[in-house]
């Protein structure tokens, strides 16, 4: 028959449930979404690209994801219509148990920039799980003495749903004997009792066959079956009785083991064997109660067997059996309802998510860094968790949702300060005592390149000497860099530049890894003293930073030029060469300046400051001259006589103040003449015969011819020579010495020629140039057409002199010296006796006289110049004194460093 279902209070329990959780919802914030469990694969849920307000577009893109903890991929996402549908068996009863809400919670992430949203899918529950009794046959023992009305309790059935797919309703097949009495709980439970209609006899019926059948309130219903045996029993006629027939208690669910629960008490009103009775668990309860608790058969005392769990099972409820010892034996029933109390006996669990590690130094603040989840397995106040981060660090945690943080940037991070942080997360539940759990997160600050190279000092000083050989290490540069990796990684490179017309990059060069700089050719003070240019520190970041540092690299002086002896002035007795010689009149006195031996050096300070040194003349003669130590004046000791020879060959070794010194040798050749003795000469050769005036004609003739065919030999080897050089390829500046010239003039009828050098030069600048000395000939002058100057005090005192202030010559005359110099006028030669006076260019010496040649260098003419202009003159002025009677030739000879005097030929 059907029992009476009292079904409005549990109706609006129902509906107050829905109506909770649909405010809980509205209130939550978030995207929500209901799906029935046991739905197909690909069954529609929701369209979560659009109702997160994300384009289609950008899904892939954005790195667009779904996450679920724990839940597998039960959901997926089309990432090209953007809609959520389901992929897998979602059973509701393996989800949540018996849980009323049922929920997935999603964790939809996508980055670029990194947004995190919350997605909650409820799982409603369908009708798939049929009431199922513990047994499918159930016997009974029914003693005919059983009064009407009585009671026998049954087990219901359980259904796996919930709501009104779990609301139950029973029928008991149809008996004259028995009916079904259902009543309902405080906890929405029922009870099933069958009871007596009309007394048994068991000798007219020894049993009866029930079906009960269990419907629940699903759509379409389920059922399910149990086959109740009843055996009518006879003999004894009372059994025992409890007190009450539901036992409620209460236990904390840390109790220890073997903790009483429940004393429970029967009593029967048989006597004797019949009253005696014996407690147990009625045969049908689950399991877990076995393991959990045990009863004393003889007191009834139930005590907890096993570690009970909240978390596990909140409540447990009893049936527990008493029986007598009558025979028949006769039971009595009752239900101990057993509710755990929670304690905080669970940490919180903290689940971390790394998602933009390591974090870039300069990441702004708000930058997501990680998602954190915390939860705690206890409920209420034991449940609720608080997260906390370790103080003093730029980071901070910002709630998210329910139990979801994210650890986000605080402030700005410097890699070079701190490189590495290590957070430690402690979540603490609301329990009294609480309890706390830690987990940490290591973040690693990756560097960017926001540091450029340094060096020590912005500017060092070096000192190098001269003449290096190629590619000497001269210096080394070192920039730091705080970055790391790539961004450390420091090159060197020169900073381009023009060095006078060359490029500093064919004087120095810089190791791009060592910064070691290296001298490429050999450094000339005289060329260059001082080298400053700039070396850059550039680090391989992107984009690449770098700074520069100034290097002065002095040049130091060595003496590696020997003195040079400048051409002689008009009027002069010195040069590098032989001649035609110096006229001295044999009446000067002595102390008489003859000559003058002008040299230069190219070095500067002692490797520059020159003295003059008259050599001795060969098999020990007494010379009667000398000459100044520091002017190269050559002056008599003594006035000339008839004994001294008439030409006069005069060695002057020039040397400078070195370590080692240098020396050249000027030869000077004077020719000592009495006056009147030329116009003698001349009346004795037109006075001489005929015969020999025709054959000195026929020798200067052939000599003539002779000399002519010689020098337009040489004129076209010269010629020959320029075009090659001029069409050859440039050497890399070797010095040497060059081809001699011979440079021819003409006077009356006689030709005299001088040998002279050719010296390549070395200026750094374009191809080697030549100088080109020129030298008076050998010719006799007339008389006054060179005049004497009477020696001062200062030049008849034997003693040495100091240089004057000007000794050190500039670098523009040292650069004149290393440079060709260039005639810009002809001398003019004298044609013959009584003829007017030749012009030569001349130098100005370290003793400046104003009588003399000048030499300038031209307008913005600099260090380098290789261009001079001469201005000519007399050279010495006209000196007071007797007249000339001799004519004297003076000649000069020019040698290289290192090269030995030799004697005149």
């Amino acid at each position: 028959m059907v029992s009476p279902m009292r079904r409005d209070p549990e109706v609006g329990r129902l509906l107050l449930s829905i109506l909770f959780l649909a405010a809980w919802e509205a209130g939550s914030g978030q995207v929500h979404y209901s799906v029935q469990e046991e739905a197909k694969h690909g069954t529609f849920v929701g369209r979560i690209a659009q109702d997160l307000g994300l384009e289609l577009a950008e899904l892939v893109p954005r790195l667009f994801r779904v996450a679920s903890k724990g839940r597998g991929d039960l959901l997926e996402v089309n990432l090209q219509n953007g809609i959520l549908f389901v992929n897998s068996r979602i059973d509701r009863e393996e989800l949540c148990g018996r849980s009323v809400e049922c929920s997935i919670h999603l964790e939809v992430v996508v980055e670029r920039p990194l947004q995190v949203f919350h997605v909650e899918v409820e799982v409603k529950d369908i009708n798939d799980n049929p009431p199922m009794f513990p047994m499918l046959v159930k016997t009974i023992g029914f003693h005919e003495s059983r009064l009407l009305e009585s009671r026998f309790p049954l087990e219901g059935a359980t259904d796996a749903d919930i709501g009104v797919n779990a609301l139950l309703s029973y029928k008991l097949s149809s008996s004259e004997f028995f009916s079904l009495d259902i009543q309902t709980n405080d906890e929405l439970s029922q009870s099933l009792s069958l009871v007596l209609r009309k007394s048994l006899d068991r000798e007219e019926t020894a049993a009866v066959n029930l079906l009960l059948v269990a419907t629940d309130g699903g759509k379409p219903e389920l059922t399910g079956t149990v086959q109740l045996h009843i055996n009518v029993l006879d003999v004894n006629d009372n059994e025992p009785t409890f007190d009450q027939s539901v036992y409620k208690v209460q236990l904390l669910e840390n109790t220890a083991n073997g903790t009483l629960v429940i004393k429970l008490n029967s009593s029967d009103a048989d006597e004797g064997s019949n009253s005696e009775i014996v407690y147990s668990f009625s045969s049908d309860v689950p399991s877990a109660i076995n393991t959990k608790f045990k009863i004393d058969p003889g007191t009834g005392e139930i005590r907890t067997k096993g570690q009970l769990d909240y978390e596990e099972m909140k409540s447990y409820e009893i049936q527990v059996l008493a029986y007598d010892n009558g025979t028949p034996s006769m039971t009595g029933h009752c239900k101990v309802s057993v509710k755990l109390v929670d304690i905080n006996d669970n940490t919180p669990e903290v689940s971390i998510t790394s998602l933009s590690l390591p974090i870039q130094e300069d990441a702004l603040p708000g930058t997501v860094i990680a998602l954190i989840m915390v939860s705690d397995r206890d409920s209420g106040a034991n449940g609720q968790v608080t997260c906390s981060l370790t103080p003093h660090v730029p980071f901070k945690l910002v709630s998210t949702f329910k139990n979801y943080y994210s650890l986000v940037l605080d402030s700005a991070l410097d890699r070079e300060k701190l490189s590495h942080y290590e957070l430690v997360v402690t979540a603490r539940d609301g329990g009294s005592p609480s309890l706390s759990a830690t987990a940490s997160v290591s973040v690693e600050v990756a560097d960017v390149n926001d540091n450029a190279p340094t060096f020590a000092q912005p500017e060092y000083t070096v000192f190098v000497k001269e003449n290096n050989p190629p590619g000497c290490h001269i210096f080394t540069v070192s920039a730091r860099d705080a970055d790391a990796q790539e961004n450390a990684l420091v090159s060197y490179s020169l900073v381009e530049r023009r060095v006078g017309e060359r490029a500093l990059s064919s004087y120095v060069s810089v190791h791009a890894e060592s910064g070691r700089v290296f001298a490429l050719q050999p450094l000339d003070h005289e060329e260059l003293e001082l080298l400053r240019f700039q070396v850059s520190a550039r680090d391989a970041g992107v984009p690449p930073l770098g700074s520069a540092v100034t290097l002065q690299v002095f040049v130091l002086d060595e003496n590696d030029h020997a003195p040079a002896l400048l051409p002689p002035g008009a009027g002069a007795g010195a040069g590098g060469g032989a001649g035609g010689g110096e006229l001295v009149w044999r009446a000067v006195g002595a102390g008489h300046v003859v000559a003058k031996v002008r040299a230069v050096d190219a070095d500067s300070g002692y490797n520059a400051w020159l003295s003059y040194e008259l050599l001795p003349a060969a098999g020990g003669a007494r010379s009667p001259f000398r000459v100044g130590l520091y002017t190269g004046e050559i002056s008599t000791t003594r006035a000339l006589d008839e004994a001294d020879a008439p030409r006069q060959r005069l060695l002057v070794l020039v040397k400078d103040h070195g370590e080692p010194a240098l020396a050249v040798t000027a030869t000077v050749l004077l020719s000592l003449v009495d006056s009147g003795q030329a116009p003698k000469a001349s009346l004795r050769e037109s006075s001489g015969p005929a015969s020999a005036e025709a054959a000195l004609v026929d020798v200067n003739v052939y000599l003539i011819i002779a000399i002519c065919a010689v020098s337009s030999l040489l004129v076209l080897t010269l010629l020959l020579y320029t075009a090659l050089r001029c069409s050859a390829t440039p050497t890399e500046g070797a010095c040497g010495p060059g081809k001699p010239v011979l440079v021819c003039s003409s006077a009356v009828g006689s030709w005299s020629y001088s040998h002279q050098r050719q010296q390549r030069v070395c200026s750094g600048e374009g191809p080697p140039k030549t100088d080109l000395m020129a030298f008076s000939p050998s010719l006799p002058q007339g008389p006054g057409s060179t005049e004497e100057r009477q020696p001062s005090d200062s030049e008849h005192l034997g003693k040495p002199r100091q240089p004057n202030p000007d000794w050190r010559y500039s670098a523009s005359l040292r650069a004149g010296m290393h440079s060709s110099v260039h005639l810009e006028e002809a001398g003019i030669l004298r044609a013959g006796p009584g003829g007017a006076d030749q012009q030569w260019p001349t130098v100005s010496s370290a003793t400046p006289e104003p009588e003399a040649g000048e030499v300038s260098p031209p307008v913005g003419a600099g260090v380098n110049s290789n261009s001079w202009t001469f201005k000519y003159g007399p050279g010495n002025p006209k000196q007071s004194g007797p007249k000339p009677k001799k004519q004297t030739q003076v000649s000069f000879l020019l040698r290289h460093k290192g090269e030995a005097s030799q004697p005149l030929q």
